[in-house]
């Protein structure tokens, strides 16, 4: 390449716009810019509340199906008495013992996902707090912390 070639070319992209790194959702230079990602507009913040409240609906789920799972046996408990015989009976076994171990799968399920959703909020915390303590160590010439 020819050196009056390559100062063409310097000359030609000092011409064009820089392209500048833009966070998703916050404003540029020309204003507000829509999420392209379904993301929002703004901070970004973690609370532990949703992972929290989602760990207690899970606990209250266990609770609540290994309830119904004993409801559902009192509730069968002597219907075979008065149905010996009947083409029922067995149709109301294949009904407790489905609804039983359906029921139990989501008690286990709901059980196992309880501590799981707890640690989540634990570690994202965590995660956020070191992160924000690397960021307020970061010293930025020409501004004041906090604004």
């Amino acid at each position: 390449m020819a050196w009056d070639e390559w100062e063409r070319l310097k000359e030609q992209a000092a011409g064009q716009h820089a392209t500048r790194l833009r966070l998703d959702g916050l404003p540029g230079e020309s204003g507000p810019v829509a999420p392209s990602g379904g993301g929002g507009a703004g901070t970004l913040r973690h609370k532990g509340g949703p992972w929290t409240r989602a760990a207690g609906t899970a606990g209250d789920l266990r609770t609540g199906t290994a309830i119904a799972r004993t409801d559902l046996r009192r509730a069968h408990d002597g219907a075979a008495d008065g149905l010996t015989g009947l083409a029922g009976l067995g149709a109301l076994r294949s009904v407790l013992t489905s609804w039983d171990e359906r029921l139990g799968r989501v008690r286990d399920e709901c059980g196992s996902l309880e501590p799981k959703l707890r640690q989540a909020a634990v570690i994202l915390g965590e995660a956020d707090a070191e992160v924000g303590n690397s960021a307020r160590s970061v010293a930025v010439p020409g501004t004041r912390r906090g604004e």
